[in-house]
């Protein structure tokens, strides 16, 4: 045993109570208490008044299951923006809200009367929405305290909603404004319809999918050709992937610029069975390119074995009409079909012809529209011919909804008619192609033609100088700033090529579209004195209030009710979330708010869902876009970059991570993926996340340690500092300047990587390193170690701020461990960083320094893998430098430095400090006191 003192207990060790191991979904809880107790987001508010708002437009998630891992991501991104705007010493308020009604929410509760063997149309309208409301309002109650479990922060008290009666009433009052300023319109065209759903789908609630349809080619024969009498008595052949709508064509299409052949087999039989059989010499007219395809579809035949019997240009068929393959049915299927010019008749596939039927397509619609054909409303809302269509109506077999594969079939009931009438010259169900579904049922959707309330957007609009609404939502478009700017390319593109906004739905849980239309003329009724009695009625009791029994109370004394038509659809979601700059930010239930925003946020689908309804409605009403910048992620996928799905069993549930891991985990790994385009998640990355947290836990912890007992008397100037705690002065500033580059650009990626690059590289790995000799070993009055725990108070007041934005309770407990009676870190602002102490000259020397550190680094290691020497500080070091050798001793964590033309290493041969443990020349013997800490020690 040594006989040699022990000078542990002189030495200035770190102290702190705040544990290395965080037990943050122990902890997370508690604090989240806390704040809601003291009513932090309030004080907050209090704190910031007066002074510049930013204003972050919350889109209305849908109140309608548990939160997923979007979700989370969404938020936590909102939350950033409005805490580092905080930070920046903004006030920032922040109203969550809802989207309440429609359809999803309808369905689950259809649902819910199924299982009791109940249908929705036995039950009271009224009964039927309060159902739904309470629905509602018990994911709203749910996803609420998911997301503030999330630390995120806002009006959590007074969220908005859509079925609130207010806000119903405020969105009746925007759909009058675009019917007092001429923009609204019922008409009758094809529109998304779900037979699954019996309603419209917006463009924004259907997603493609690719199916295998069948493709069937059928002949119609040509009685009519002013222009080639040769065609009479041909056969026009259209080729389709939707059988079901042959039962409503009323037209085939032609290119006007095409070329045409009549085409005939060489053969004058065939062969089938046991037997031959004569080869009719039918001549089938399909455009030249599509010749060879078209002849392999329905024959076994080469193409060299069909001729050609004659040509046309496609003007010849102008005048020419065909007639329908089932015209022996009489009535609708007598009438010849008009063979029409359609600009959108291309070579790419089928024969060049297209059969049109006006109800299921819109090309289709407008080439007949202008030609005097309508619709024959003969599909009904279940998808199912209706009774008294003289094909296929009538009997349940064949009325079966058209969506169903069956149906379609080769040897379903359209072919086998077609077939029987010989008119289908093939048919195979081989088509593979992207296809329109419902994105709540995922079931198949159609064109369908049925009346409908319509938005125009090349209408000029009077109040607003004339202008279209798609001509102002463009120029606004040009107006925001978009976050990545490819967004504008995406929002532009969609709103350049949309149609009308087409606003009606055909259910029950909705705002109404609160309108009447005149029996007589069929003209809407705007008179604002009628709207504005139905918008007070609304106010007071909801959605509720339009009912038939009030009609004659909304219309007035000087008005019949039997000359008016009360409208019963109800508006599509996307105008209620289009609306919410109305009833949220213009409100005076939250005057902390204003309009326009200065942040709209959500997901990458939202450029044609919120971000463009929202656009289109207050460019419609205002003149304006209701947001200064747009901010758009990517989505979240799994660890091998695959579509998340309950099906394939690789969600990622963040409530059960809160529960591993907790809620700062989910924050740090949102704010550290590229969330500009779609990132991911497992277990694997979140583990690395958790290395991430700890290190930067590690480097707070540390900071507390050293800075045990440190007040203002200790506090030493920047000019009497030495140069390398100026030097890390210097690098605090260049930090901040990327830290408020990347909070202008809500560069979040960046932000928190530097900031944990910082904590990890520079600050642990470098500077704390160098200097916990001096702070364990130096006298506490002296200068060195009074100007490092004075940097280190800089650097923790810095750290934990931008810190508090990304790690909201880490940072609660990290400040409430240095300041117990110091309140909450997250009402402080920016911390304070001076720009004098930028020195780029010291920089510069101490790039140098910091190359030289890193190879006397990397030949020291070597030594210590061969076990030659077990710590930096038993190596001696040679390097081609003149500077102080104790400066570059202590920079280089080693023993005694010298002079030489390269870098050296060999073990030293000195004894060691018993209190330091650094190799010196003045020490004797191991265990003996170096001057240093002789010093200190006495």
């Amino acid at each position: 045993m040594s006989d040699k003192p022990n000078y542990k207990d002189t030495v200035f060790l770190p102290k702190t109570d705040f544990p290395m191991k965080a037990g943050l979904p122990q902890k997370e809880p508690g604090i989240l208490a806390r704040w809601e107790e003291g009513d932090l987001y309030g004080r907050l508010r209090a704190a910031r008044e007066g002074a510049e708002k930013f204003i972050l437009h919350d889109g209305p998630p849908y109140a309608n299951g548990d939160i997923h891992i979007g979700h989370a991501l969404n938020h936590v991104l909102k939350d950033m923006v409005n805490r580092t705007q905080t930070l920046l010493g903004k006030d920032a308020p922040y109203v969550p809200g809802w989207d309440c009604h429609g359809l999803p929410i309808e369905w689950k509760v259809e649902e819910l009367y199924r299982k009791k063997k109940v249908s929705k149309n036995e039950v009271p309208a009224t009964e039927f929405r309060a159902e739904c409301r309470a629905y509602a309002q018990k994911w709203v109650d749910v996803q609420r305290e998911q997301l503030k479990r999330l630390g995120i922060q806002g009006r959590w008290d007074k969220p908005y909603l859509t079925m609130r009666a207010e806000a119903e009433a405020d969105i009746v009052a925007e759909l009058f404004k675009f019917a007092e300023g001429g923009q609204l319109y019922r008409g009758a065209k094809p529109v998304m319809w779900s037979p699954v759903e019996e309603t419209a789908l917006a463009e924004a609630e259907v997603e493609y999918e690719d199916i295998t349809s069948t493709q069937i080619d059928v002949a119609f024969e040509i009685v009519e050709a002013p222009n080639a009498p040769g065609l009479v008595g041909k056969h026009a052949v259209i080729w389709t992937t939707t059988p079901w709508t042959i039962p409503v064509n009323q037209a085939l299409a032609y290119g006007a610029d095409l070329d045409y052949v009549l085409v005939q087999s060489v053969h004058t039989f065939y062969y089938h069975g046991d037997r031959d059989y004569p080869m009719p010499k039918t001549q089938y007219l399909v455009a030249k390119p599509l010749v060879e395809a078209f002849t392999k579809r329905i024959s076994r035949f080469d193409t060299d074995e069909w001729e050609i019997a004659g040509e046309f240009k496609g003007t010849d068929l102008a005048g020419a009409k065909a007639r329908h393959p089932m015209h022996e049915l009489g009535g609708f299927y007598a009438e010849p079909r008009p063979l029409l010019e359609g600009d959108f008749v291309t070579t790419d596939s089928g024969t060049g012809l297209v059969h049109m039927a006006p109800d299921h397509g819109e090309d289709d619609f407008e080439l007949c529209r202008q030609h005097g054909i309508g619709p024959k409303f003969a599909v009904e809302r279940d998808g199912r011919y209706r009774d008294d269509w003289p094909w296929l109506g009538g009997d349940d077999e064949r009325r079966r909804s058209v969506i169903n594969k069956p149906f379609n079939a080769p040897e379903g009931p359209i072919c086998s008619d077609l077939k029987e009438a010989g008119a289908l010259l093939s048919a195979s169900e081989d088509y593979p192609h992207s296809y329109p579904h419902s994105w709540r049922s995922k079931a198949k959707v159609i064109y369908r033609c049925t009346p409908q309330w319509f938005i125009a957007i090349d209408e000029p609009i009077a109040h607003l100088e004339g202008r279209t609404l798609r001509g102002i939502a463009m120029d606004e478009i040009g107006k925001t700033r978009f976050v990545p700017e490819k967004g504008r390319n995406r929002l532009s593109a969609m709103v350049e090529g949309r149609p009308d906004w087409l606003i009606s739905r055909q259910r029950a849980w909705g705002v109404p579209i609160a309108l009447f239309v005149e029996r007589e003329s069929g003209q809407l009724l705007v008179d604002p004195q009628v709207n504005a009695r139905i918008t007070a009625a609304i106010r007071e009791m909801g959605i509720d209030a339009w009912e038939a029994e009030r009609i004659a109370e909304y219309l007035g004394p000087d008005r019949n009710p039997d000359d008016y038509e009360m409208i019963t659809d109800i508006l599509d979601v996307w105008f209620d979330s289009g609306s919410t700059h109305a009833f949220c930010l213009e409100s005076d239930e939250w005057p902390e708010l204003r309009s326009p925003a200065d942040l709209y946020l959500e997901g990458s689908d939202q450029h044609r869902g919120w971000f463009q309804s929202s656009l289109l409605e207050s460019c419609g009403t205002r003149g304006r876009a209701p947001y200064k910048a747009v901010l758009t992620h990517g989505f979240t996928m799994d660890s091998a970059g695959k579509k998340m799905s309950k099906s394939l069993g690789n969600t990622v549930d963040p409530l059960k991570v809160m529960e591993t891991y907790g809620a700062d985990i989910i924050r740090l790994w949102a704010l550290s993926v590229d969330y500009t385009e779609d990132h991911r998640i497992g277990d694997e990355i979140l583990r690395g996340v958790g290395d991430q947290y700890r290190k930067l836990r590690n480097s707070f912890r540390y900071l507390l340690g050293a800075l045990d007992g440190f007040t203002d008397e200790e506090r030493q100037a920047p000019a009497d500092m030495p140069e390398l705690e100026r030097y890390m002065l210097h690098r605090l500033a260049e930090i901040d300047a990327v830290m408020r580059q990347a909070t202008e650009d809500f560069d979040f990626n960046s932000y928190t990587r530097t900031l944990a690059d910082f904590a990890n590289e520079e600050l642990s790995a470098f500077f704390f390193d160098i200097r916990k000799d001096c702070l364990y070993c130096d006298d506490p009055e002296g200068t060195k170690r009074r100007s490092y725990r004075t940097v280190l108070d800089i650097l923790f007041h810095a750290m934990i701020r931008w810190a508090a934005p990304v790690l909201v309770f880490t940072a609660e407990e990290v400040w409430g461990t240095r300041y117990p009676q110091g309140g909450s870190v997250h009402l402080l602002e920016w911390p304070e960083i001076d720009a004098a102490w930028k020195d780029e000259a010291l920089a510069k020397r101490w790039d140098e320094l910091i190359a030289l550190r890193e190879s006397v680094t990397e030949a020291i290691e070597p030594y210590r893998k061969d076990k030659v020497i077990r710590s930096s500080l038993q190596a001696e070091v040679g390097v081609p430098s003149d500077e102080d050798a104790d400066f570059l001793a202590e920079l280089f964590i080693s023993g005694p430095v010298g002079h030489a033309d390269a870098v050296t290493i060999k073990p030293t041969t000195h004894a060691k400090c018993g209190r330091c443990w650094r190799h010196l020349p003045e020490v004797e013997e191991d265990g003996d006191l170096c001057d240093r800490c002789a010093g200190v020690v006495e």
